[in-house]
């Protein structure tokens, strides 16, 4: 039963609906590891500083550190459990693997979270610090290294693996837009609950 400082909330995770109650201080991650077990998303400096827990809310990046579970409720949410589409991994996901995109680990699912929705970004056109023309009709910008860096600075890597990983999301966008150019999907089809 809630009480004046707890709530009963429905979190769409994956595709799927969870129902717990929360204390209202309760962040988003906490929720996810400690009431959920998806413990994929890394609790790193629990201050919204490192993207370890970097998940997406509604198809945009979002530090699950600094997010209220309560305020997740009626939004679509994707932690890297859900990524992947069965057994056929996620472009970004593969990309990791195909070019060593990690180290000791720790960081690579808030990295691989935040690619997704740094491409999507990249791909409707948004600018980033690094755009030289931010004028709308020049359309997406050539997403060169410096464009990825200056997208994914949000995500630390301790091992500093950045040099594998900007070629990592530079291979992910290239194959979605390849997907795209072909008229394949260029994202896992969501999944039903």
């Amino acid at each position: 039963m809630a009480s004046s400082t707890s709530s009963v909330i429905t979190l769409n995770i994956n595709g799927e609906k969870y129902t717990l109650t929360v204390d209202h201080r309760t962040t988003l991650l906490d929720a996810l590891r400690e009431r959920l077990a998806l413990t994929g998303s890394k609790k790193g400096c629990d201050q919204g500083q490192c993207g370890a827990c970097t998940v997406l809310l509604d198809g945009r990046r979002a530090v699950s550190c600094l997010q209220l579970a309560v305020a997740a409720e009626g939004r679509e949410i994707t932690t890297i459990e859900g990524v992947a589409e069965g057994d056929q991994l996620h472009p970004v996901q593969q990309a990791f693997l195909d070019l060593d995109g990690f180290q000791c680990g720790y960081c690579t699912p808030g990295q691989i979270c935040s690619a997704i929705g740094m491409i999507q970004e990249h791909a409707a056109g948004w600018p980033s610090a690094a755009t030289d023309d931010i004028r709308p009709e020049a359309g997406p910008p050539p997403l060169t290294a410096e464009e990825i860096r200056e997208r994914m600075s949000g995500n630390l890597c301790r091992c500093s693996a950045y040099v594998s990983i900007v070629e990592a999301v530079a291979q992910a966008a290239e194959a979605q837009q390849d997907a795209g150019r072909a008229g394949l999907p260029t994202e896992p089809k969501e999944a039903v609950a």
